[in-house]
This record gives C-alpha cells, structure tokens and sequence, in this order.
C-alpha cells in the first residue's frame, strides 16, 4: 500500500520516535495536505487525531437565542433529499451523522462512540470493511433509542431507486450489517482507502426508522416527518415555514455535556447576501449569516466599525459555468433536457472550448471575489495532491471567434453569428445573487464581443435550489443552455465531489431529478478513472486517477471553473462558531458559544 520510507515513517509514528505533527509537516512538503496525511497514518495503522474543541461553557444553556440567516430559505428538512446546501444545513440543525470534518480535516466522533482505526479494530487491514460503535444511551428526540437497526435503515432507504435519494451514490456499492444494538459493519466490494463517507459529513445524517419505515420507496415524499424532523441533535424542532423560518428549542437529553449553549435557535430565510451580511456585521440584528457572496469591496466597507466580523475557510469549493449536453427545448417523453437529445449547440466541443475562452476570471476576481476566491481551470481544487498542474485557462475573445469560425459559425450583419439559418443564441441562468449577476454581466460582454447572443436569467435561490420535483427552475432539471453557482466541497477527499459526473449519477424524470450529474454528461474514460480511484489503495495512484478524471473534464470542457472559492461567512464579535472549509456550516453546531467581548 505504502513504498518503504512512507512505511518507515509511520512506524515510527506508531513507535513515538516521530510525532503526528512532525509526520503531516513532511507530507505537506510533498504535496499531500493535512487532511490526507492523517488518513494515511489511518490506514497504516495509527490512529486518526482528534482536534480538541474550544468550548468554554460549563453548563447547558443560558445563552439565550442564536440567531441564524440563511438568505436562500431552505424548503426541506429531510437530508436524503437535499439537492441544495441550504437543506443540507438546515437539516444538520436536527439530525446527526456518525462523524464530521473540523477545520483542520480531522474527524471528529458525534453519534460514534470513537473513529475507527486498526488499533480499536474499527479499520480492516484489507480497507474493505469498517465497523462504528455507537454512542449508549443517544436517543431520538420524542424519546426512543438511537440503535444500529436506525444505520441499517438509512443504508435501505438511500438504496432503493423509488426512494430517489440525493444521498445514494453514498450508500451504492456498500453493504451496512448490525453487528449488536450498538454496533455496525460496514463492507465494501473492493478495498476503499476513503471509508470515511457513508453515515459521515451532510449525506451521512441519519433518521429515524421507527417514522421513516413506511415511507421507504416510492412513499418516501409523503413522510410527513420530511417537514417535521424528529433527530438526535442539540436542538429539537419547533417550527418550520419553507423558504422563510425554521425554529427549534434546546434539547434537554443532548448526550454531549454541557452542550448546547443556546436555548433556542433560528434560522431565517431569504433575502440576498449582501443584506445578510449587512444585518450581522453592521447591525448586529443576527449571529450568524451563511455563505457571504458578496463584492469584497462591500464587505470591506461593512467591517469598518461594525458589530461583527467576515470569516473565512479554506476548502475545495468551486463557483463554475456547466453546460447543458442536452437540449433544453426538447420535450421527449414528458421530459426537457433528456437523455434521448443531443444539444444543438454546445455538442461541438469548438463552441465549449470558444466559451472557456470568454470568461474573464482575473475581471471576476479584481472587481467581484478578491480576497475570497482564486482563478482556476480545474474543477477539483483540492486537498492540495489533488489539484492538477496540468490544465490552464486563459481570456480570449480573438481565440474564441477562430474557433467558431471553424465550427461553422458566421458573423451576420447583426453582429450574432448564426450557422444552417440558426442564431447562435444561448441562456445563461444563475441564482438571484450580486456576484453571480455581475459576472453574468462580464461573460455576456465578452460573449457579445465574439458575436453570442447570451440571455441572462436569473431565479431566487431558494427555488434555484430547490428539492421540489414541480418546480421547472431548478439547476437539477437545466432548463437553459448554461448556469452557474457553486458546489461545496464537503469532506477532504475527492470522492464524493467527483462521483457526482458518473454516468450512474445523470439528473433524469425517472429519478425524479434527484441525480446529481446536471450536466448530463457521460464519458466512460472519466467513469472508469473515477471507479479505479475508489478502489486505489496507494495514496499517489489514487491523487493521479483523481487528477486525471479533473483533466478529462477540462478537456471536454463540461464546466468552465471561474473561482476557486473560500467559504465567507459573517458572524458577531461575539460569536464563537465553528466553521470548517471540509464540511456545512451547522455540522458543528453543538460547539458554538458566545462569549463577552470587551
């Protein structure tokens, strides 16, 4: 698995003639991060660091309301079924994984008992099987057992098809057994150097059997608990209005000590980010505001004198432009941009590739992300032994009008081009957004310049991102030619974020949209690098498969990267969270506190 100095290394971690910190600074100055230099000491075989959390409060509660902004108002509170990060947060308030990711790429026990490792006989020296003690005495919030029958359920319910979970591709190609009340296995078909997925992170949230047992299949929207979340979390539900209000109240049984600290919490919804990061920072009228996209000249401005401060993490998100590989005009079946058309248009990888050439990132940097984003080419931004040194991008128009003219396209007298009687017209949507908006704005000029009739358009987030299977505005159904927005980066490993534009993963009327391939791309190249990677035991094999699958993308240019974005999230002087780059932002809620400031 390992060549022989990385061996000798770890076994000197094992034997203390090196310490942890001493072995992740030497990774580190070989390419790999933090993050992937402690699954390595995993996998050899020492067990995985813990950070230790700063949590100052001696008792539970007594801190009054946490108040919480959240300006695309979530819709649903079932984590199964959140296509949007908006539900996947809002449904974190309640339910609960195995585990989650701290800042420093650490996994931290919540309902487990302990991380697996080789010593505590959690981790199979084979990497095909890892076994999760549960915590004694967890229970759900209307007072029945947290046990492993609730794991074995969830692994059911997000593998069958008629469910249509968001959270599938998490659970597919695993096998989840209880092995005693509190104890469950895990076993995977092939060896799985990154076992930490399924029941950790956003998609390993977990709910109840005992309310969710009869709703499994085709059944699964009808729960009236999709609505009205019955979790293990530190706070219970009160009240929630979709796309405005969720409400909950401390639970007084929360089997963490001393947690939580709030007594009540909120969770507002709608509005846009800069009125969110003006109602924190400046005012002082919230806690807390998510996913701060805002110009940073903006929040510059704020920061002056105000009530609270910008805060930033460093992860792998990534602000893109997809393209549409079917035809969003074409009904075939019931169903708009199906499987059964090819796009009229961006089906000629010269128009792609004239595309790449029109956005201008180092623009979107200076005049919209500056401290908050980084101009990039790939897709996979990291942990850093990831990210591929082997693509570039580049601003063009005159480069982008050759490739057109070779693919056919005419300039008219109108300044459009147009090919067969046919104007080269396209849609651009995106969600109702300031940064978002203004590099619209930056692509349509340059697209104008190379002669692209560029529609803009522009949806509210909380429909943009909406999980509802009617509303026709989604980014899962794209029903335009191109759109943009951004997809976290939830854990320190590639896996999840790659798996996404697997063939097995394509959006379609069947799987009620809930397929996380938008694009509707298929390459059997990039399924076959990213099922090999999955499988790849040898750390430096596994960064190459992954970076090759980056480079297949960046070559049939299925997204144009514009920023490489760090997480911006606004909070009171106040205010202690914890927010991690590698995981949402209420995946550590139980730690926040509030603390006098001076």
């Amino acid at each position: 698995m390992f060549d022989k100095d990385l061996r000798t290394m770890i076994d000197d971690v094992k034997d203390g003639r090196m310490n942890r910190r001493a072995f992740v600074q030497r990774m580190i100055a070989v390419g790999l991060t933090a993050p992937m230099a402690n699954q390595v000491l995993a996998i050899g075989g020492v067990a995985m660091a813990q950070s230790p959390h700063p949590y100052k409060p001696t008792k539970r509660g007594g801190g009054g309301p946490l108040k919480l902004l959240w300006w695309q108002g979530p819709t649903l509170l079932n984590p199964h079924f959140a296509t949007g990060t908006k539900d996947q947060d809002a449904s974190r308030i309640f339910y609960e994984p195995l585990a989650s990711w701290d800042s420093d790429g650490h996994l931290n026990p919540v309902l487990a008992a302990e991380i697996p490792s080789i010593q505590n006989g959690g981790l199979a020296a084979d990497a095909k099987s890892v076994t999760w003690k549960l915590k004694p005495g967890v229970k759900w919030h209307d007072g029945k057992p947290f046990t492993a029958d609730d794991l074995v359920f969830n692994w059911e319910y997000a593998t069958d098809p008629a469910t249509a979970a968001v959270s599938s591709g998490t659970y597919n190609g695993l096998t989840v057994e209880k092995v005693d009340d509190l104890t469950v296995r895990i076993s995977f078909k092939d060896p799985t150097p990154f076992w930490a997925n399924a029941f950790v992170g956003a998609y390993g949230c977990i709910i109840p059997k005992h309310l969710f047992a009869e709703y499994k299949g085709g059944k699964s929207r009808d729960a009236p608990n999709n609505l009205k979340p019955v979790g293990t979390g530190p706070y219970r539900f009160v009240e929630f209005k979709p796309g405005d209000l969720i409400r909950g109240e401390l639970n007084p049984d929360y089997y963490m000590p001393n947690r939580p600290y709030f007594d009540t919490i909120e969770m507002k919804g709608g509005g846009d980010a800069v009125s969110a990061a003006r109602a924190v920072i400046q005012t002082g009228e919230y806690d807390f505001a998510w996913n701060i996209q805002v110009e940073d000249e903006v929040l510059l401005r704020l920061e002056k004198g105000g009530k609270g401060k910008t805060l930033y993490a460093i992860g792998g998100d990534i602000e893109f432009i997809a393209l549409n590989f079917t035809d969003p005009n074409t009904e075939v079946d019931g169903e708009r941009s199906s499987m059964k058309t090819k796009h009229p248009i961006l089906s000629d990888d010269r128009v792609r590739k004239a595309l790449a050439l029109l956005v201008d990132r180092e623009s979107v940097k200076k005049v919209i992300y500056g401290r908050a984003g980084r101009a990039t080419a790939n897709y996979l931004n990291g942990p850093e032994e990831f990210v591929s040194k082997n693509t570039k991008w580049e601003f063009s128009v005159e480069k982008a009008s050759a490739l057109l003219d070779e693919a056919g396209w005419k300039m008219g007298g109108d300044g459009i081009r147009e090919k067969d009687g046919k104007k080269l017209k396209l849609l651009y949507q995106t969600s109702i957004n300031g940064p978002r908006q203004k590099t619209q704005a930056i692509v349509k000029q340059a697209c104008q310049k190379a002669g692209i009739d560029v529609e803009l358009k522009s949806v509210v987030a909380s429909v943009f991102f909406s999980s509802d299977v009617a509303n026709p505005d989604t980014y899962a159904k794209f029903y335009a030619d191109l759109e943009m927005f951004q997809i976290p980066m939830s854990q320190p490993d590639p896996a999840q974020h790659m798996r996404r534009y697997h063939s097995r993963n394509v959006a379609t009327k069947e799987n009620k949209w809930q397929g996380v391939n938008f694009p509707r791309w298929v390459n059997k190249d990039y399924d076959a690098a990213v099922d090999a990677a999955e499988a790849e035991t040898d750390m430096v094999k596994r960064a190459a498969l992954y970076i090759k699958a980056n480079d297949i993308m960046w070559e049939d240019t299925v997204f144009i990267p514009v920023m490489h974005r760090l997480k911006v999230e606004a909070a009171a002087n106040s205010l202690r969270p914890v927010v991690s780059g590698w995981a949402n932002e209420t995946d550590n809620l139980f730690d926040w506190y509030r603390e006098a400031t001076g």
